[in-house]
């Protein structure tokens, strides 16, 4: 167990995170992203929804979209109060984040008020007594610090995070893992923790603002506490770097897809084919590696084999590309009259 004296994050840079962060960092560069306005009242709100409902829906909440929105827009819900009350705390806490400063204590517990005022009697308090992080069958999977180490625990956490110079991706992600390794909360500990890594990224690009991290964690769920349980266990937070890093990557690839707008491509018998952002991207990618496979695919944008499939066989049946050679040994050509025209879109 770390002590006041001995405390400090423990962390491991991998190779496989310097990877993803390269390629976040070139995602948030590229087509798309670009063209989404954070000011967009629309956007925000339906990506706040999302957000919303992954934070919740972590921590047990069912309410759907539809619910959440109602809610939002001040309509009558039949629902447990407990869960209503959650959404409008989530909902009160983010549509402060982007004035609210994550390297001050005081904020911090500021936000945690704001989310658990209606749920628990302590809330914007630490926690005063000793507790255990327990999983759906009972088991204690962590015993975090004695309730008397918190506040120093907290606080020098927050010094870290001034200080470091560790790039934001990184420093987001240790703080988050750290801040749950601490449990400073008697509950609300999930939620304010995705909250404040979510905080720490919009100080570095404000797209953060706006991005569903947390739903595209919840779907992720039981890969979100294996990544936890395995930092604890080997006393080095790598493991939920990696796993924090690929659901960032994860999100702005669907948020590429989602806004940007389909492109119409007449090529040959092909008339008015209809392109997402990904299937411009991977049209970029074969014509710099035509050797990639289906598999190679997936991992690069976090799906399933068969969905990478899926896009190499609408690409090919609508002629984007062609197959030379066999499957197994063949490779990917790109029509030279669709990269042209590609690059005017571009």
């Amino acid at each position: 167990m770390r002590t006041k004296e001995s405390y400090k994050p423990t962390y491991t840079i991998s190779a496989k995170a310097i990877n993803l962060i390269a390629e976040i960092s070139a995602l948030i560069e590229g087509i798309g992203l670009s063209n989404i306005d954070i000011q967009d009242l629309h956007l925000r709100k339906t990506n706040l929804i999302k957000t919303i409902q992954g934070s919740t829906a972590i921590e047990g909440n069912t309410l759907t979209e539809e619910q959440i929105t109602a809610i939002l827009d001040g309509k009558k819900v039949i629902a447990p109060k407990k869960e209503i009350d959650e959404v409008l705390g989530a909902a009160s806490a983010y549509e402060q984040i982007q004035k609210i400063d994550p390297t001050k204590v005081n904020n911090i517990l500021h936000i945690h008020k704001i989310m658990m005022e209606n749920l628990v009697e302590e809330s914007g308090t630490f926690r005063t007594k000793q507790v255990g992080v327990i999983d759906a069958s009972g088991n204690v999977i962590h015993m975090p610090p004695p309730s008397s180490l918190v506040p120093t625990l907290i606080k020098d956490l927050v010094k870290w995070l001034n200080r470091t110079d560790e790039h934001p991706l990184i420093k987001s992600c240790i703080f988050h893992y750290e801040f749950e390794f601490i449990h400073p909360f008697i509950d609300g500990n999930g939620r304010v923790g995705r909250y404040l890594q979510t905080s720490i990224l919009g100080k570095w690009k404000k797209i953060f603002y706006t991005l569903p991290i947390e739903n595209i964690v919840w779907q992720n769920q039981n890969g979100y506490y294996l990544a936890l349980r395995r930092s604890s266990l080997i006393g080095d937070c790598f493991p939920f770097i990696e796993f924090m890093l690929e659901r960032i990557k994860e999100t702005i690839l669907e948020a590429k897809q989602a806004t940007t707008k389909n492109v119409g491509v007449n090529v040959g018998v092909s008339v008015g084919v209809k392109l997402s952002a990904r299937d411009l991207d991977l049209l970029e990618l074969l014509r710099i590696d035509n050797t990639l496979t289906a598999l190679r695919i997936a991992e690069t944008y976090s799906i399933s084999t068969r969905q990478a499939e899926r896009i190499l066989t609408k690409l090919k049946n609508n002629g984007l590309i062609v197959r030379v050679g066999s499957d197994k040994s063949g490779h990917w050509k790109v029509v030279k009259n669709v990269a042209s025209k590609l690059k005017k879109v571009h």
